[in-house]
């Protein structure tokens, strides 16, 4: 499943193609954006919200209210020309960028759910999630109940640990992927980081010792893994040395030797040595 650093991956490859270019043409295969047209549209930036792909557009002066298949603003909010096309790429979605006459990805074409074409470049969008146009003064409609992104400007881990700790019962495994409380972890930084610490998964977050410690790590990870697609959490971009307990179920511990589980946790699998990671209760 992507996690928050690829998705902000991801947004800065769509930066990168089409920030500052007027839109030749779209094609979009939802049924509720099937009729939109953004021709002439001009894209403003590409950035990420924790899991969350937003891509801001301008529409043409000529346009002539909002296209069809938009989510319009309410009374009185006045959409203007400034709308968001969201994302989200949840467990298989992904975004490729292409050049002009470029051959696509050997993915099956049943799966692509919209196209971006510009003099330069060519957006793809393959299974996305939740694709969406809104206006951008309505952003935190569908995004506004996030809780801080450990990627973006707004990252506060004081915040983090206070939306933690406002669910004293739950396990530390289930409220670390909980995006309303810090936005950004998915399954394989969750695991990892918890390994890191010393925490077993089934903790209660009112028993892990260290919240503050535990969110600073999660945002350490993300950030140094910025930039590239091979996510690593040991320091080596080897195959089958990226992960402490990751993938590895079976396979010895590299700090004690201890098989690691796997086991699921709520809706999700977690991997964890149960060694060094003593539960507590």
């Amino acid at each position: 499943m992507p996690e928050g650093d690829t998705v902000w991956n991801t947004a800065r490859v769509l930066q990168r193609a089409l920030a500052g270019a007027r839109l030749t043409g779209s094609d979009f295969r939802v049924p509720q954006l099937a009729a939109t047209d953004l021709t002439g549209w001009t894209v403003r930036e590409s950035t990420s919200r924790g899991k969350h792909l937003l891509l801001r557009l301008t529409a043409p002066p000529d346009a002539a209210g909002p296209p069809p298949g938009a989510t319009a603003g309410g009374p009185g909010t006045g959409a203007g020309r400034d709308w968001t096309l969201h994302s989200h790429l949840r467990m298989d979605g992904a975004w490729r960028a292409y050049a002009p006459g470029e051959r696509w990805a050997a993915r099956p074409a049943h799966l692509i759910r919209v196209v971006l074409r510009s003099p330069g470049a060519v957006a793809v969008g393959y299974h996305l999630h939740e694709l969406a146009l809104i206006p951008t003064a309505e952003e935190e409609s569908l995004v506004g109940h996030l809780g801080p992104d450990l990627l973006g400007p707004d990252w506060d881990p004081d915040e983090a640990v206070r939306r933690l700790a406002a669910h004293p019962d739950e396990t530390i495994g289930e409220a670390l992927l909980d995006q309303r409380n810090l936005a950004g972890v998915g399954n394989l930084y969750k695991c990892e980081v918890l390994f890191l610490r010393g925490v077993s998964p089934w903790t209660p977050v009112r028993a892990v010792p260290d919240l503050a410690g535990t969110v600073t790590l999660a945002q350490r990870l993300l950030a140094a893994n910025r930039g590239r697609w091979t996510q690593s959490t040991t320091g080596s971009l080897h195959r089958g040395q990226t992960s402490y307990v990751y993938g590895r179920r079976a396979q010895p511990c590299r700090r004690c030797g201890t098989a690691i589980r796997k086991e699921e946790l709520g809706e999700r699998v977690t991997y964890w040595c149960p060694a060094c990671q003593p539960e507590r209760r």
